[in-house]
């Protein structure tokens, strides 16, 4: 709970002579309309434009160090520390600031569906489209817990007040700074909204292991004989598309808990990548961006404002935010039982990872700190094309304690609740990226259902001599070719060089987990050099 000293910066904004509190949807879009923040699509949503900053800012964020977080963080590029006397400063600066604002929006509401595992937040901001996305991301609480409603943790949203790193200790003019000690995430010098999104996950990550829950960077979906599915990738690898299953109720997008009772929501709603978004491929993402959603960085039509979602003129990650209400066939509440199949899913560059493979427990655990995959173009500042990444859990920058700690309490459920882990390629095939295809979007999702409906258990698989994966020879509705890699490619020496030199740098990435045990280190690919 947060100290009355800590309570203080809260109040102190709260009494901003025009401050509004948990506006309704409609209310929220009028203010967006009347300030201009944004524009009416076609299809309802407001579209905004988040300027220069059009994905997050990992080398921007920082982790105030303190008597309370010291001994568990695990310090480093991901988790940059600050100290307490440079936060308190910025704190008192962005509270200056935004109190000589003309208006201010403040929304309560819960990161969590599990109501023994919440955590009640509020998100005090700037800007009316910025409360409406923390509106359709978060849990919106009934009018009767929005009485009782005592906030755990708060976000103050300045994305217009830069910091000065001579004077500030930040790293530029944008910042993201988590305090757990006072319980606030402060951010500025950014309008990209999904920075609200994922500090609060980050604290959920500090916050649920402590109390013997995994939480995971995951989508989640539960089949008609409630048979519960992970989906485990970074963005841009198929979580949101593939967790919306039309056949599967989906539990949650993004971000989820494992407690000893089953898997729970964290978030109320889904942050969709946009991009070749179409009513064909991705229907129920397509038809949930509608009033009330929100629309980022997405070109709109000048006459119809129908929404482009082929246009990338202003980024490749564009998004939409809209609440899981917007999709029919979900589970609600957000929580299920144990997962019967975990889906590791990578988009691989190189084009030399299987399509699909059956993991051991070994293999899942050394595939799981690896979190291979290629970081796409625009989720984060800089990133113009797919770059070889690996990602521990599947979720490293927002992680913040030690690795390990997920992947052992990952480990012990995969043992205790019996769960059967592939690993899913959903990148290129045929070649390269530049050379080959991306895999078609169908044959992943045969993929995919073939692994959760239990008809590959029985099929005959063959071993990948580099990289050690039992790859399924057949699979319904997929050719029999692609789910070989080598097979996709007319130069075989090429593809070998190419497979070798991934080897490598799983090899070569793993070797920073000394700890882990000789099973689990074996679990890699085979070639090493």
């Amino acid at each position: 709970m947060k100290t009355e000293e800590d309570a203080l910066v809260t109040k102190e904004l709260l009494t901003h002579s025009n401050i509004h509190s948990n506006l309704a949807v409609p209310q929220l879009v009028e203010k967006i309309l009347e300030k201009e923040e944004a524009i009416l699509s076609a299809t309802g949503a407001v579209c905004a434009s988040t300027g220069m900053y059009t994905g997050r800012s990992p080398k921007d964020k920082f982790i105030v160090r303190d008597d309370v977080c010291e001994d568990f963080i695990d310090w480093g590029d991901v988790n940059r520390p600050i100290d307490e006397e440079s936060f308190d400063m910025l704190l008192r600066k962005v509270t200056a600031y935004l109190h000589d604002k003309e208006e201010l929006f403040h929304f309560k509401g819960f990161a969590g569906a599990d109501p023994n595992h919440r955590l009640p937040i509020e998100v005090i901001n700037e800007y009316a489209w910025h409360n409406l996305f923390a509106r359709q991301l978060f849990i919106t609480p009934s009018d009767e817990e929005l009485n009782t409603h005592q906030s755990e943790f708060t976000v103050i949203y300045a994305p217009t007040y830069k910091a000065d790193p001579a004077v500030d200790g930040t790293n530029s003019e944008t910042f993201i700074l988590i305090s757990f000690k006072k319980r606030i995430i402060l951010i500025g010098g950014t309008e990209y909204a999904g920075e609200i999104k994922k500090s609060i996950f980050s604290v959920m990550n500090f916050i649920l292991p402590q109390n013997d829950i995994l939480s995971m960077h995951c989508s989640a979906n539960v089949g008609q004989e409630g048979d519960v599915a992970l989906f485990f990738g970074l963005s841009g690898t198929g979580k949101t598309t593939l967790s919306a299953d039309p056949y599967r109720r989906l539990i949650g997008d993004d971000e989820h808990g494992w407690s000893s009772n089953g898997i729970f929501n964290i978030e109320g709603g889904c942050y969709a990548k946009c991009i070749n978004l179409s009513p064909k491929k991705e229907p129920q993402i397509y038809n949930a961006i509608r009033f009330g959603s929100v629309l980022e960085n997405v070109v709109l039509d000048g006459s119809s404002r129908e929404p482009d979602y082929d246009d990338t003129s202003l980024t490749e990650n564009t998004r939409a935010a809209y609440p899981l209400g917007n999709i029919d066939n979900i589970i609600s509440p957000s929580v299920a039982g144990h997962p019967n199949t975990i889906i590791f899913l990578t988009a691989d560059a190189s084009g030399t990872l299987p399509p699909i493979s059956r993991l051991t427990k070994e293999q899942a655990m050394y595939h799981f700190l690896s979190g291979y995959t290629s970081k796409l173009a625009g989720t984060e500042r800089g990133v113009t094309q797919p770059q070889a990444t690996f990602s521990a859990c599947f979720g490293s920058p927002f992680l913040p304690l030690a690795p390990a700690t997920y992947a052992e309490m990952l480990g012990q459920k995969i043992d205790q609740y019996n769960s059967s882990v592939f690993l899913v390629n959903t990148g290129w095939t045929g070649g390269a990226y530049g050379f080959g295809q991306r895999i078609k979007l169908s044959y992943t999702r045969a993929m995919v259902h073939a692994a959760l409906e239990g008809e590959l258990n029985s099929i005959e698989t063959v071993t990948d001599k580099i990289f050690g994966l039992e790859a399924p020879m057949h699979v319904p509705g997929v050719p029999d070719e692609v789910l070989v890699p080598r097979n996709t490619w007319s130069d075989k020496e090429a593809y070998d060089a190419e497979a070798k030199a991934l080897a490598m740098k799983f090899h070569d990435n793993f070797s920073k987990f000394n700890k882990a045990s000789e099973e689990i280190r074996n679990a890699g690919p085979i070639y090493k050099g």
